[in-house]
């Protein structure tokens, strides 16, 4: 039996008292002047994170004169699409946008209930699923006041709440450091991404020696079109599309943007009488890119096709499908780098339609440095996005293994026996 076990069977054999939250606490009904306040102590909604990982820093002013009060030990929660699950446990006083909930543990309960054990119960999953089923709205929903003021919160002894807090506050400051690694790696991957995918200026270069010994008179740039085929999808229609369809279509959404992989949600499927060409199934080695869409910043993600799939892709997409003169993971970090991004904003036209034609992807001009120099770059740079990106290793499997480890045991320190 563990100390907090023996302490809940000594101090409440007949179970814990669960109250309604608005039977502890209230939501701050104190004001703060926003020319108070800084981008360290004004909260809005943009600026808490989501996954209950905290707040960062404002990025921009109070747009009101009067703001909500929040104080230390207040329990700050977005109030906009809850499913983000956003909440932050003040550790200062400061101003809170409308958008953002302050929740604070009522003079009555002060005694009763700390705030470093209230954050647990209602940054645990049985909260936001709560809060989600009362919000109201469709495509902006705002989590209902009233309802959240319901939600049962237990209240066991002090002693037993500073236990669990004694247990929890690890699992929370591990995953924040390891959030603050990744994000170090992050800078550190896209600062060599950057230096080692730059052959007009080798001076930041790691690799300018070599390729200085190897290119004596500079690297080579050719068009993408010189080394690369381009090729765009197969056309659909509504009337084609099938829940149970033979035929699988990858489209722009299925691009994870912030890891450029691709994920299998959401797949459309077709029927059987869909003509698909035999270059437009995914290869091993292919780059997957958005050619086509109404938002300009979708067009142009990739991903990287690792193996053959059994899949084809739709119209709005196309596929870069390189020769031997350049190695595909090299191309594939040039097409997620800045200057891809740069010749973009530049190339494509503001209609409504973004469309990435083959002759503005053509023109791309590309850096062929030799191809062991290409190898040895894209290995650099593999390990890198591995530690940023991989959910099967490195930084976000080590990561996403904590959150399951500290979510089993919130759940577990946070079911009580219900006093009756």
């Amino acid at each position: 039996m563990s100390r907090i076990d023996k302490l809940i069977a000594k101090l409440c054999p007949e179970g814990v008292e669960f109250v309604p939250l608005g039977m502890c606490a209230a939501y701050s009904s104190t004001r703060v002047n926003s020319n108070e306040l800084d981008q360290t102590n004004f909260v809005g909604v943009d600026n808490l994170l989501q996954n209950t990982r905290g707040k960062i820093d404002a990025s921009y002013p109070p747009n009101t004169a009067r703001l909500t009060a929040y104080e230390v030990g207040d329990i700050l929660i977005g109030n906009i699409r809850p499913y983000l699950k956003k909440i932050w446990l003040a550790d200062n006083y400061g101003g809170c946008s409308g958008d953002v909930l302050a929740i604070r543990i009522t003079q009555q309960y002060r005694q009763r209930l700390l705030p470093e054990f209230l954050y647990y119960p209602l940054s645990s999953y049985s909260f936001f699923s709560y809060n989600m089923r009362h919000a109201k709205g469709a495509k902006m929903p705002r989590g209902s006041k009233d309802a959240i003021l319901k939600f049962p919160i237990p209240v066991p002894p002090i002693e037993v709440q500073r236990e669990i807090v004694k247990v929890l506050d690890p699992f929370t400051e591990l995953e924040a450091e390891m959030e603050a690694e990744m994000e170090a790696r992050r800078r550190q991957y896209e600062y060599y991404r950057g230096a080692l995918l730059t052959f007009d200026n080798m001076e930041g270069n790691p690799l300018r020696k070599l390729i200085a010994k190897l290119c004596p008179r500079g690297v080579e740039f050719k068009e993408l079109g010189e080394v690369a085929s381009y090729t765009r999808g197969v056309t659909y229609s509504k009337n084609d599309e099938r829940p149970d369809g033979p035929i699988r279509v990858l489209r722009s959404n299925n691009i994870t943007l912030s890891s450029n992989t691709i994920n299998f949600d959401d797949v459309k499927a077709v029927s059987g009488e869909v003509r698909v060409r035999d270059d437009q199934w995914l290869l091993a080695n292919d780059i997957l890119i958005s050619s086509a869409s109404g938002s300009k910043k979708h067009v142009g993600k990739v991903a990287y096709i690792n193996e053959n799939i059994d899949y084809c892709f739709g119209g709005f997409m196309a596929t870069i499908r390189t020769t031997e003169q350049i190695n595909s993971r090299f191309l594939f970090y040039l097409l997620i780098g800045n200057k891809f991004n740069a010749y973009l904003e530049k190339a494509l036209s503001t209609t409504t339609i973004n469309n990435l034609n083959a002759s503005i992807m053509k023109a791309f001009p590309i850096p062929i440095p030799p191809i062991e120099v290409q190898r040895e770059i894209a290995g650099i740079l593999d390990k890198f996005d591995a530690l940023v990106n991989s959910l099967s290793s490195g930084l976000p499997a080590e990561i996403k293994a904590r959150r399951r480890q500290y979510q089993y045991y919130r759940d577990r320190l946070l079911t009580f026996k219900m006093a009756q």
